[in-house]
């Protein structure tokens, strides 16, 4: 009998001091009721221009014959390329193939030839940390294997470091908005019960996926198309990126 008042009491301690730890308002509700009786949602949001230093270009390359001359094969003016690469400076990390492809001109062009030829062709994909880089490899390329130049996506080597601490702002900006709510109407902030991170808005505005420069390169796209993206001869007008990010905050109130 003296074990059973023993351990009753034990219980009956034990609840009483997890009944004083709860927050105000949580001790003796049932089960799945809500223990903040009073709380407040806001919105915070922040955002971010960064300048790219990250240009990642795509160049497409394809085989190709002059009249009465044998076709200029896929291998050489792969080699001639990647040592254009190399001659102007661009590790072979920052080289990728983008993709491999191959095309009969005779289908293109719906003429039957005795002996149809398969053409390949080989995409790579560079990033370059400055523009100078473009310029100099653009002056080297094949015009006639050279099929498209073009920019596909801009990025910041810190980007991540950016989009976070852009959450951290977004987040001290849905506090500071609880706060001065919650005074107008006469309460007290208290803790935050959810913090919602949503998806977060990421624009790479580049004004061009197209790229210009004095070699006869550019001569695959007309002036008219340039201006309208706004590159010019010096290289590549892009805009900032702009990184926004929201976040919704749960406060309960005192």
């Amino acid at each position: 009998m003296k074990k059973v008042s023993l351990l009753l009491s034990i219980v009956m301690l034990s609840n009483l001091l997890i009944a004083q730890n709860l927050p105000t308002g949580q001790a003796g509700t049932q089960p799945g009721c809500f223990p903040y009786p009073k709380t407040i949602s806001v919105n915070g949001s922040a955002e971010m221009n960064v300048i790219p230093d990250e240009i990642y270009v795509q160049v497409d390359l394809r085989e190709y014959k002059k009249k009465s001359e044998n076709k200029i094969e896929l291998e050489t003016i792969k080699s001639e390329f990647l040592a254009s690469c190399k001659a102007v400076g661009i590790a072979d990390s920052n080289i990728s193939v983008a993709s491999y492809d191959g095309y009969n001109m005779a289908n293109i062009w719906r003429r039957r030839k005795k002996e149809p030829e398969l053409m390949s062709s080989i995409s790579y994909q560079i990033k370059f940390n400055n523009t100078k880089l473009i310029d100099d490899l653009v002056n080297r390329l094949d015009d006639e294997a050279t099929k498209n130049f073009s920019i596909v996506r801009t990025s910041h080597s810190k980007i991540t470091e950016y989009r976070k601490q852009l959450k951290i702002m977004a987040v001290k900006a849905a506090k500071e908005k609880a706060i001065y709510l919650s005074e107008a109407t006469n309460e007290q902030l208290g803790a935050a019960i959810t913090i919602t991170e949503p998806n977060e808005l990421v624009s790479s505005d580049v004004r061009s996926g197209l790229y210009k420069s004095n070699s006869n390169v550019a001569g695959l796209l007309n002036q008219e198309k340039f201006d309208a993206y706004g590159v010019n001869d010096y290289g590549i007008d892009y805009r900032k990126i702009k990184l926004r990010f929201e976040v919704n905050v749960l406060y309960a109130l005192k």
